[in-house]
């Protein structure tokens, strides 16, 4: 086999210009975005009406928002598994290249496995394994392709890398639902599939002219190398150390307490609802730990490492305020796409796109549009307008008015429930409001999330924080589950009957209560942030 370059050469005629490798990416991204938007809005509709006929109709919604959401959970879980053997093992090519060829066989067994639950959800765990695994990498690769003499072009790439992602997103939203309609599973998740395996075809086209960087030994100065020798350092306390043992603990207790399932242990607690709160706990106890001790790690590792970790600790804060969001931003693949089954097209009203737009889980398709607006009217119209008004646009300040809008979006689905819940027809159109809401939230809290991310994070701690963005969504849609075992519960269902509200309608407004106490915990935490500046100076 013909050996792989580690970097191609680089005329002097190219210095300055976009990389004759980058079109392999964007066409790679392009393609694969379509076909992971294209399988995921049809997966709630393609749940309820085919694949779990077996269980009673008043269960189906349910189960369908668990499954959906245990695949998002491990789509965003499993960026820590390919950004690892990545950078110690394989390299960003391999790994992405071997990751998507199980993305492919994942598609073709949604395809194949249609009417048999067993295949079908080892075709999405497939799929969660090689999106989730390739996510963090992909637009890292672009990055490797660029240096000191074409840097300058590297956020016209980006922006069209973001660009892409949405523009797949847009119309797999429009079509694949039509095609669930017309044509079956077999075609709608087939077809996106298909669109996979082109996607890597392309990638894999590109491998003699990209720039390989490999992957690096292991760091000694690494978070965790830098926290285990915190937390073991010899001190007078030894406090920091008895928190995260218990935390530790705590996490071995719950799964030891799945495992038997004891009758104070939730009885629809999953694997995956219990692994996530092992986890989280062990973060939130190893985190405080680390912190209370972290100092006694100087003088054993560099200073800019011990204070990394400390600045990762504090960005994991902001993080977990903005978990609330993404527990309302993901539903709206599940809970409002059973909505809008509820609810009327307006097919005989002159403004409705009735060649266009029939079946509820189109509406999706609002939300890429809106955010290809949204970006440009933002940084182009609305920011200027509120900074000459005086008013300072911090990233912090974005991000928690966006979980605030999320929560006024929550809002508005739950009035729309309730006219639902009222018995008068409702038309489908006035979902456009909470989508609206929605992603207006979505590029305040997503777009300037990273930003804030990278610039708070040093330069050794920057792939971390990428993999703790990634993992906020993971801990987002466990809320999701966690509220679906809730109203499982006889005393749970019973309290919301006294309500007087539904049980959809008491759900979103209780996101939408818990989105706005997360703005308001998140803009207190805001205030007392101290600000780093850890973009390259050079």
């Amino acid at each position: 086999m013909k050996p792989i370059p580690a970097k191609p050469e680089i005329d002097d005629k190219d210095a300055g210009r976009v990389p004759r490798q980058i079109p392999y990416i964007i066409g790679n991204e392009a393609c694969e975005r379509f076909s992971f938007y294209g399988m995921r809005n049809i997966l709630t509709p393609f749940l309820i009406t085919t694949l779990l006929l077996y269980a009673p109709l008043a269960e189906r919604a349910g189960i369908a928002k668990d499954v959906f959401h245990t695949f998002v959970i491990g789509v965003y879980f499993f960026p820590l598994l390919g950004g690892w053997i990545s950078d110690r093992f394989f390299g960003k090519y391999n790994t992405v290249l071997w990751l998507s060829l199980l993305y492919c066989v994942g598609h073709a067994c949604l395809a194949l496995f249609e009417s048999n639950r067993s295949g079908f959800y080892v075709g999405l765990f497939l799929i969660a394994l090689g999106s989730g695994g390739i996510k963090p990498l992909v637009s890292a690769f672009v990055g490797d392709q660029f240096d000191q003499s074409n840097k300058a072009t590297a956020k016209v790439v980006y922006d069209a890398f973001y660009w892409t992602i949405n523009f797949g997103s847009f119309f797999a939203s429009l079509l694949m639902p039509r095609i669930l309609a017309s044509w079956g599973p077999a075609w709608a998740f087939g077809i996106p599939g298909i669109l996979m395996f082109i996607a890597t075809v392309i990638f894999w086209s590109g491998r003699n002219k990209y720039v390989h960087v490999p992957p690096v030994a292991k760091n000694p100065d690494s978070m965790i190398n830098v926290a285990r020798t915190a937390l073991m350092a010899p001190g007078s306390s030894r406090g920091g150390l008895v928190l995260t043992v218990l935390g530790a603990v705590a996490g071995v207790g719950m799964f030891a307490a799945w495992a038997l399932s004891p009758s104070w242990w939730p009885e629809h607690f999953s694997f995956v609802i219990t692994f996530c709160l092992a986890l989280g706990v062990f973060i939130l106890f190893g985190g405080i730990g680390t912190s209370l001790q972290l100092d006694r790690a100087r003088g054993m590792h560099p200073d800019t490492a011990v204070d990394g970790v400390r600045a990762v600790l504090r960005i994991l804060i902001v993080f977990a305020l903005i978990t609330p969001f993404w527990s309302l931003f993901d539903q709206k693949a599940s809970t409002w796409i059973l909505q809008g089954n509820a609810m009327l097209m307006p097919h005989d009203s002159w403004w409705w796109p009735s060649w266009l737009v029939q079946e509820p889980a189109q509406m999706q398709a609002l939300n890429p549009l809106l955010v290809m607006l949204l970006i440009p009217f933002n940084n182009i119209v609305l920011y200027p307008m509120l900074r000459s008004m005086g008013f300072k646009v911090t990233a912090l300040r974005r991000m928690g008015f966006g979980i605030a809008f999320s929560g006024l979006a929550w809002i508005a689905a739950g009035l729309i429930q309730l006219s639902i819940d009222g018995g008068d027809p409702t038309s489908i159109a006035w979902q456009v409001l909470p989508y609206v809401l929605l992603t207006f939230g979505e590029v305040l809290v997503s777009a300037t999330g990273l930003e804030f991310a990278y610039s708070q994070a040093p330069p050794s701690m920057k792939g971390t924080i990428m993999s703790f963005w990634l993992l906020s969504v993971t801990f987002g849609n466990l809320w999701v589950l966690l509220t679906n075992a809730a109203v499982r519960n006889d005393a749970v269902t019973a309290r919301i009957a006294e309500t007087g509200l539904s049980e959809n309608a008491f759900m979103m407004f209780f996101f939408a209560g818990f989105a706005l106490l997360a703005a308001f915990a998140f803009m207190l935490y805001a205030r007392k942030y101290p600000m780093s500046d850890h973009y390259r100076t050079v």
